[in-house]
């Protein structure tokens, strides 16, 4: 399945989830700070397993980090 991811084009597998989707982006699911948005609605980490991605979503992985 095709995705954005964090701007990009991505392939991922059918039936993605979101941890799938952060895992792709390389980002440490475990890490403090880290949110994840699909389609612009932000998905709470206790979801991320159970929210299966369709065909064409965006989805952006940010990480907060400490320092200006």
């Amino acid at each position: 399945m095709n995705v954005t991811l964090n701007g990009e084009a991505r392939r991922l597998g059918e039936h993605a989830s979101v941890r799938e989707a952060v895992a792709a982006s390389g980002a440490e699911a475990g890490a403090r700070g880290l949110a994840v948005a699909v389609d612009g609605e932000v998905v709470p980490r206790g979801e991320w397993d159970a929210v299966e991605l369709r065909e064409g979503q965006c989805v952006e992985i940010v990480q907060a980090v400490q320092g200006g």
